[in-house]
């Protein structure tokens, strides 16, 4: 049987692994690069390696249309778009299903899904999954969202759907700051996500940022993979994960990874 094409689209270490566990598993690895990294070891370490373009990741690894030529060229079978570049991008994912290439990850419809929070949110209380207190459908009246701030509870959050990165966040704590904070939250997604649409959600003091991973097949079976201990931050991005995390016990690290899986 012939072997399957796996293309990486991605860069540096993140390919690298990729790469090594392809060709552990008996497949062919297709390294892209740009080139700033045109001599790198993902390239060297690859079974073939295709050219996407100048230096600039916004006119390569970003370049949807170049990856997908890559794909054409080197008659990949398969996408592994690592983490961060394209691997969240709904648009990137359908253009492999349009050209009849399988992308490793979630669908374009998930994708879009999970890249709004208010969409997010709707669906995990569908679900039946536990969401931090809030409300998804802001009113224009000033006054009706003021009643929805003070049944949520001070402090509250105002969060942009889009996005992420801590932009487009106002942490709110009295109710004459709040149209201020909504219109400067908006202000901020508008400009950092082409979306100004924000909701509320409850302000948690002190919380862990606990991150369960998922593993799907596609045919609707998932495992989880436990928990990253993602709490060290500074201006709300991660500065290092670890696993397990030293601030679960058995019962919280069970309720946990059954809702993620319930997520799922």
């Amino acid at each position: 049987m012939k072997a399957m094409r796996i293309l990486i689209a991605n860069r540096g270490e993140i390919a690298v692994r990729i790469i090594r566990t392809v060709k552990d598993m008996g497949l062919i690895a297709i390294a892209v690069y740009s080139e700033a990294d045109r001599n790198s070891l993902a390239t060297r370490l690859a079974d073939e390696a295709v050219y996407i373009g100048p230096s600039e990741p916004a006119r390569s690894y970003l370049n949807i249309d170049a990856i997908i030529e890559a794909c054409k060229t080197a008659k990949a079978d398969a996408v592994h778009p690592g983490y961060g570049f394209l691997s969240e991008n709904e648009a990137f994912a359908r253009a492999l299903e349009d050209n009849d290439i399988v992308f490793i990850g979630p669908t374009p419809a998930t994708i879009a899904a999970m890249g709004s929070k208010i969409e997010a949110r709707k669906i995990m209380e569908a679900s039946g999954v536990p969401v931090v207190p809030g409300n998804n459908d802001l009113p224009d009246d000033p006054s009706a969202i003021k009643a929805i701030a003070s049944d949520i509870g001070y402090p509250v959050l105002v969060k942009a759907s889009a996005g992420g990165g801590g932009r487009g966040m106002r942490l709110i704590e009295e109710e004459k700051d709040l149209m201020e904070g909504i219109e400067s939250a908006q202000r901020e997604a508008g400009s950092a996500f082409g979306n100004d649409k924000v909701f509320l959600e409850k302000y948690i003091v002190q919380p862990r940022h606990i991150e369960i991973q998922v593993f799907g097949d596609g045919r609707g079976n998932c495992i989880h993979l436990f928990e990253r201990e993602c709490s060290i931050q500074r201006r709300h991005q991660k500065i290092i994960e670890e696993s397990p995390s030293a601030a679960l016990n058995d019962t919280v690290r069970a309720s946990i990874t059954e809702a993620a899986l319930k997520a799922a």
